[in-house]
């Protein structure tokens, strides 16, 4: 095994307390990511390092010591394919997709460290080949604007936060809480875009079908994993009864999990923390469409280096929530910059073109 593999845990404050349905006490003034280095020793002490990042979910799983813990059995896994990614351009791009398997093979789950591995194996793979990662994927077209998510808090704190927020074409509200309309009744007479809601697992059936009037009069959007990621009964049934579409998130983890989702919900939320990279998103957002799934390409709050390589393949998706960076009081990675519109200006630099602080550094 020639490649070497660095993490560091950050722990980062937020910009604004953030909260959703199934935060817990004391939850949602800083985020826990994990941002890993690759190099290849094959290429020498001043050859290219690749950059990636790994948001560890406890929800799915994941911890910094369980990413710590699962690196090195990745990283084996990944011999085969070590001569491939030093080959021609077509090798390296097939060898970049066999990394999804063969990690697959190795360990189920586990999706932030793999998801740190395959953004830095992207980064390194652009590096060397001198294009940027997403001429490395090859997705075309214009990168859709980003909406911007506010957490659970008092119907005024969140409506002040939405004013301050309506430069954006789009909201995203967390809902689950007490005062869900009320809510977004104060969000509504200040911004006047689209409102998207989500409830993280956070709804009862009954309840959700009894605030659906309300969510068509306040034109909202679509509504987000509103129940028990396990519950596809219970999606399907409100699926069955909205005329608003109900995206999976929580549901739909990795590709294997949209075939159980067909005629279930009409959307599906992509996020490379969950599936397991930029390479299985751009995988997973291609099938979704192939199933007729509506396609949402979401984040966790991470820095630049996730979404930049999340904006990377956001022209497959319909609704793009890529503001996990802004979310954070401070960004520890240079490179990456938005638009007046909302719309991400990826570097025009090999792989990702991103600039890590080095005080964050692996």
């Amino acid at each position: 095994m020639t490649f070497v593999l660095r993490l560091r845990t950050l722990r980062l404050p937020l910009r604004d307390p953030f909260v959703i349905a199934r935060s817990t006490h004391g939850e949602g003034r800083a985020v826990t990511t994990v941002i890993a280095t690759l190099r290849d020793d094959e290429d020498g002490p001043d050859g290219p390092v690749g950059i990636g990042e790994g948001y560890p979910d406890p929800y799915y799983g994941d911890t910094p010591e369980t990413m710590a813990a699962v690196a090195p059995l990745l990283l084996a896994a990944l011999d085969p394919i070590g001569s491939d990614l030093r080959g021609s351009a077509a090798d390296v791009r097939a060898a970049l997709e066999d990394a999804e398997g063969l990690m697959a093979a190795a360990i189920a789950h586990h999706g932030a460290i793999k998801c740190a591995i395959d953004i830095a194996l992207h980064d390194l793979a652009g590096k060397r080949l001198g294009v940027p990662v997403r001429t490395l994927l090859g997705v075309e077209g214009e990168l859709p604007p980003t909406d911007f998510t506010l957490g659970l808090d008092e119907p005024a704190v969140v409506a002040e936060r939405a004013r301050r927020a309506a430069d954006f074409p789009a909201l995203k509200i967390k809902v689950g809480g007490p005062a869900d309309i009320e809510t977004l009744e104060a969000v509504r007479a200040v911004y006047g875009g689209p409102i998207r809601v989500d409830a993280n697992t956070g709804w009862s059936p009954d309840g959700a079908l009894a605030l659906l009037p309300a969510l068509e009069r306040l034109g909202v959007e679509l509504i987000e994993q509103p129940f028990p990621a396990r519950r596809l009964d219970q999606l399907r049934w409100l699926q069955e009864r909205s005329a608003l579409p109900i995206v999976a998130d929580e549901s739909a983890v990795t590709i294997e999990d949209l075939d159980a989702l067909v005629g279930v919900t009409a959307g599906v939320n992509v996020k490379l923390a969950k599936c397991g990279g930029v390479g299985p998103a751009k995988r997973m957002l291609e099938r979704a469409r192939s199933m007729g799934f509506r396609m949402f390409l979401g984040c966790m709050e991470e820095t630049s280096i996730g979404i930049a390589a999340s904006a990377a393949v956001s022209p497959l998706a319909e609704w793009v929530d890529l503001d996990g960076c802004l979310l954070l009081g401070e960004d520890p990675v240079r490179g990456l910059e938005i638009g007046a519109d909302k719309r991400w200006h990826l570097p025009e630099l090999p792989g990702l073109g991103l600039v890590l602080d080095p005080a964050a550094t692996p």
